[in-house]
């Protein structure tokens, strides 16, 4: 049991990263502190009334439709890990309707768990608020805090309109999620949520948009990707200004603790072990639908799987590679499962930036009345992606 009397370990290469401890209120009050604000962040600030948007507002997303889960077969059999077991599909080779309202209930499991997720960031980004020493980064932190709130509000409203209720959060997600936001050093914090965690989210919300026959979770998840991909970026912010400085000790902290989240998200995230309560309530047995999902789950299908540009862990694995965290010291595990030469003939450009950048356009069009064209091509967009 680590001592928790023991020094805080923080890494930190720039003072915009400077932190103090949650408890020490007194270091918010000293004056100095307010004459040398950095502006690293401005920019990202000042674009947050670009993609302002309310979800209790209709005007930007109106949940009330006749839209119906458990009749509607609106997600990609490829989407749903169960249906690649035989013992599953065969389950169902007889009973369409059950089929849907199953595939319906994995959708509902991975709303909550996005829902999960958003709470995680509002805590997380709260808690920088309370830690980070510099006024621009705090303020930045602030920002993100109100827009993670919306995000809560918004992945509870779908759920309720769609299920009536969330699912309980993952053992695996409320683990990490809860060790990433009690974390005390500010790197495990950025690395966890706004690299990998925040990354995930991006992989997850293009995927969504891009497959999911429903129209209101692909408006929704579009607006909030234009809030994520700013959150994506203050991450890279770090990582640019902090990776190039790590002393070798430092940054094989870093690297191992990088390497943590993402096999602790690769491995348990989509299990059937996380999923138990869906298996039982259509009478599926769990043990034999996880004893199905490791013979398909194999090295070579996730290899497979993750040629997708829009794979959630593939997303990871490019997010860790940008910012220069992997190594050739821990390059041969993600080396498992990906290429990275395809990474170097991509650049630097991420999944979902074209998504989030079009719905900025659209955002533009409510909330400043300007370039009236965007609204089409919004539009447009989500129709190319159905």
């Amino acid at each position: 049991m680590a001592d928790s009397a023991a020094p805080i370990r923080q890494i930190t290469k720039d003072e915009v990263y400077d932190a103090v401890p949650p408890t020490d209120f007194s270091q918010m009050l000293d004056i100095d502190r307010h004459l040398n604000r950095s502006t690293a962040f401005d920019k990202i600030i000042s674009a947050t009334h670009d993609h302002f948007w309310d979800p209790l507002d209709k005007k930007y997303i109106d949940f009330n439709d006749d839209f119906d889960p458990d009749t509607t077969d609106f997600i990609p059999d490829v989407l749903v890990p169960a249906l690649m077991t035989d013992y599953v599909s065969n389950y169902f080779a007889d009973k369409p309707a059950e089929r849907i309202r199953f595939k319906s209930q994995v959708g509902r499991w991975i709303m909550s768990s996005i829902l999960h997720g958003e709470q995680g960031a509002l805590n997380l980004s709260a808690s920088l608020c309370h830690v980070l020493r510099d006024p621009g980064a705090q303020e930045y932190a602030a920002n993100q805090t109100r827009e993670e709130g919306r995000h809560v509000t918004a992945f509870a409203k779908y759920i309720i309109a769609r299920w009536g209720t969330p699912l309980p959060c993952g053992t695996v997600l409320a683990g990490l999620l809860q060790e990433i936001v009690h974390a005390p050093e500010v790197y495990k914090k950025i690395i966890g949520m706004q690299m990998l965690v925040e990354g995930l989210a991006m992989g997850a919300f293009a995927t969504i948009f891009k497959e999911w026959e429903d129209p209101l979770a692909k408006k929704l998840t579009q607006l909030v990707m234009t809030d994520e991909a700013f959150h994506h970026k203050f991450g890279k912010i770090w990582a640019d200004r902090t990776v190039p400085k790590l002393s070798k000790e430092e940054h094989e902290i870093v690297e191992n603790w990088a390497a943590h989240c993402f096999q602790t998200l690769l491995f348990n995230l989509v299990a059937p072990h996380q999923m138990t309560a869906i298996y039982a309530q259509f009478g599926l047995d769990p043990d034999k639908v996880m004893a199905g999902f490791q013979e398909v789950a194999t090295d070579e299908a996730r290899r497979e799987h993750m040629k997708e540009g829009t794979n959630i862990f593939r997303v990871l694995v490019k997010t860790l590679w940008n910012a220069g965290i992997i190594t050739d010291r821990t390059k041969s595990f993600y080396a498992m499962y990906i290429d990275f030469d395809e990474f170097k003939a991509e650049g630097d450009e991420m999944v979902g930036d074209a998504i989030a950048d079009e719905g900025i356009q659209y955002l533009k069009t409510i909330n400043f009345g300007i370039n009236t064209g965007a609204l089409n091509d919004v539009k447009a967009a989500a129709v190319a992606a159905e």
